[in-house]
């Protein structure tokens, strides 16, 4: 039987959408440094669209050099790729160089290289190896605590690292566990922690324990007769109180002092407009500012003045709200959403579990850097400093969203095969 070309194998939809991302990052990355003063070209290796057309074309051979491994390469080594990358994270942390804080980068003359974005794919692969064999359950606790230790390993070295925003990226590899089998209590107690934290930072600490208070005792009152339920009022009372109780050490004690100003701004812009809010504040001005159309390409007066920082890196969305408007910021967020979309069918349509898992590993990974990123620009989520993908301007984050996606669409290609470890 005659077997169809790789080429016919591939989700060309997806490489499109890919692609079309790829290149208007690529304009917008141009258009938010752009000096009508000077003479700039797109091709300038002296810009950040110069260097990031570097990063495109060295992110299009490793894309399509994936294509060059047997598929079930990614299965085989997965623990292995893992492994590696873990080595990395720590040695990071002895000869790594210091960023904005944040001890991540390895320096390399003039560039550098930020494992952790790396450790986002490799864990992906390392919790579908594990999960992928028909025995795991994660009903089983042995199997929920193993796979938890997966993503809390690599997550923890982040944040050694001083990189809580790339830190937190990890734990969206909840979804792809969620769609495996956790049960939904864990989502919502992960759900419940985050409201009761900022709830805490709105609300007076001792009122909020007193309306706690009143709750648990009301629910001890009409459980009396149910023992079991009882127990789990009681357990869940604990821990809210616990939480709430916690917030002041970790905002004291584990969050740098930036980070804190962050979080507080989230809650109360106006607390520090010049310093922590000054970001969100001329992101939310040039994108309002923008309109239904925006101002056209090339015309952002906010972008043009450097008032919003980091431009061509988190707050690219800007950029575009700025420029293109309503429309714009719609017609990108819809490419987004539809390249998503398709990799959740694609997720679905697989035989074997291991590609199935990294499949939703891929969207959820996906998904958290472009919600949050853009949820960020627009004042609804704290500055995490992590980028819009294949967007954002960087190399090591476009070279890592890249082997994210091609590893998927390569192990697709083999769907009907069946997968045999080497």
């Amino acid at each position: 039987m005659r077997q169809d070309p790789l080429s016919q194998k591939i989700d060309w939809v997806t490489v499109l959408l890919f692609s079309a991302l790829v290149f208007l990052g690529w304009l917008n990355i141009y258009a938010a440094e752009y000096d009508p003063e000077l003479d700039q070209s797109l091709f300038d290796f002296g810009t950040s669209a110069g260097r990031q057309m570097l990063w495109i074309a060295t992110s299009a051979l490793l894309g399509w050099g994936v294509f060059f491994f047997d598929f079930r390469f990614f299965d085989s080594f997965a623990f292995i790729i893992y492994g590696v990358v873990l080595a990395l994270l720590l040695f990071v942390l002895i000869a790594g160089k210091e960023v904005a804080g944040s001890r991540s980068w390895f320096g390399f003359g003039g560039f550098g290289l930020q494992p952790s974005e790396f450790a986002k794919f490799a864990t992906a692969l390392a919790l579908a190896k594990y999960l992928g064999h028909a025995t795991k359950k994660l009903t089983d606790l042995k199997t929920l605590g193993i796979s938890i230790v997966i993503v809390l390993v690599p997550m923890t070295l982040t944040v050694l690292q001083g990189d809580m925003g790339t830190a937190m990226v990890f734990a969206a590899l909840f979804i792809p566990m969620f769609r495996e089998g956790l049960p939904p209590l864990m989502p919502i107690v992960a759900f419940g922690v985050i409201l009761i934290f900022l709830l805490t930072l709105m609300v007076n600490q001792t009122v909020l324990l007193v309306i706690v208070s009143v709750g648990i005792l009301l629910g001890l009152g009409l459980n009396a007769k149910k023992p079991r339920r009882l127990g789990w009022v009681f357990v869940i009372g604990v821990m809210i109180i616990g939480s709430i109780r916690s917030v002041d050490f970790i905002l004291t004690d584990v969050l740098k002092p930036h980070q804190q100003r962050r979080v507080l701004s989230l809650i109360n812009p106006n607390i520090d407009p010049l310093g922590a809010g000054w970001n969100v504040t001329q992101s939310k001005i040039a994108i309002g500012s923008g309109g239904l159309t925006g101002k056209g390409f090339l015309q952002g007066t906010q972008t043009k003045f450097d008032f919003v920082p980091e431009q061509t890196t988190d707050f690219i969305f800007c950029t575009i709200g700025e420029e293109h408007g309503w429309i714009g910021s719609i017609f990108l967020i819809a490419l987004f959403t539809a390249l998503l979309l398709r990799l959740v069918m694609i997720a679905e349509r697989q035989k074997s579990a291991f590609a199935r898992i990294y499949g939703f590993g891929v969207v959820a990974i996906l998904f958290f850097h472009f919600a949050v990123n853009i949820a960020m620009t627009i004042g609804l989520f704290p500055v995490i400093g992590i980028p819009l993908p294949f967007f954002s301007y960087g190399g090591s984050s476009l070279w890592a969203f890249t082997l994210l996606l091609f590893i998927f669409l390569k192990l697709d290609a083999h769907r009907m095969q069946v997968l045999q470890r080497w």
